[in-house]
């Protein structure tokens, strides 16, 4: 069973025409492999029969499924670990002394099932006293209504807590619940997950201090990354963060973001 020309062109214009993301030529593995569990959900018999509901009934329940099958979500806790102690040392002791009185929000885009949110939240704990954490909001959101059950669950594997997790947060912070370890409750609370689309109307977008949009950009073409780029600058704080991946910059970007080297990281503040 293989994935005619004609039926990967179509699947590759819903996804991105319902989220931005590109698929070229030369990704038909891709698309086979994470569509096959799609058709054994649904009942469907080849990939022409899927390609075919698509025509049919644009919108519909399996395009949501073939969008979220085709979205990357791949995550860990404490991912690249640069970015967090960019955080911990320079950007959030600085917004502090900058607004004194007003709350921060902290914005994980595309935050898959939760991790990032979740390392945020559990950094504050370790390196901030009670008043200064009670001041930030976490918000995290994604395109992918399944990771975000999984976010809000704070359930995960015995792999998921190997990768980036210290084994002293990990007996912190969790309990251990069969062969899964769950976060605890109360940092559960401290991060509130919305849906969201990149390419929709934004209604889930918070206006944010900090923006972590890491690996997300890589994804999408030329003018979708300027409109995302655009509209975070609106989303974000004057004299606020937006962080991206190690390997992304805002070098073909045109924006008015400055270019801040901070330790071993790279941050873009924008003016004000």
């Amino acid at each position: 069973m293989t994935l005619a020309v004609s039926d990967f062109e179509h699947i590759c214009r819903v996804v991105r025409e319902e989220s931005g993301i590109v698929l070229e030529a030369g990704k038909e593995y891709l698309v086979e492999a994470r569509l096959a569990p799609v058709l054994r959900e649904r009942n469907l018999a080849s990939y022409a029969e899927l390609a075919a509901e698509l025509r049919t009934k644009p919108r519909g329940p399996l395009t949501v499924a073939v969008v979220e099958a085709m979205t990357t979500n791949e995550t860990t806790f404490f991912r690249d670990v640069t970015p967090f102690e960019v955080l911990r040392t320079k950007v959030l002791p600085e917004l502090f002394a900058a607004r004194p009185n007003g709350p921060l929000t902290l914005w994980s885009a595309a935050c898959s099932s939760g991790q990032e949110a979740y390392s945020v939240a559990m950094m504050l704990r370790e390196n901030f006293d009670d008043a200064s954490r009670a001041r930030v909001e976490i918000i995290g959101t994604d395109i992918d209504a399944k990771v975000l059950a999984r976010a809000r669950e704070g359930r995960y594997s015995q792999i998921e807590v190997n990768r980036g997790l210290p084994a002293a947060y990990l007996l912190r912070y969790f309990a251990k619940d069969g062969m899964h370890w769950v976060l605890r409750e109360d940092v559960r609370r401290q991060v509130e997950f919305r849906a969201m689309n990149f390419v929709g109307e934004w209604r889930g977008a918070p206006f944010a201090d900090v923006i972590l949009l890491r690996n997300v950009l890589i994804y999408f073409d030329q003018p979708t990354r300027q409109r995302i780029v655009s509209r975070m600058e609106r989303q974000l704080n004057r004299g606020g963060y937006l962080m991206l991946g190690s390997t992304e910059s805002l070098q073909d970007v045109d924006t008015r973001f400055d270019r801040v080297e901070l330790g071993r990281g790279v941050v873009y503040r924008l003016p004000g």
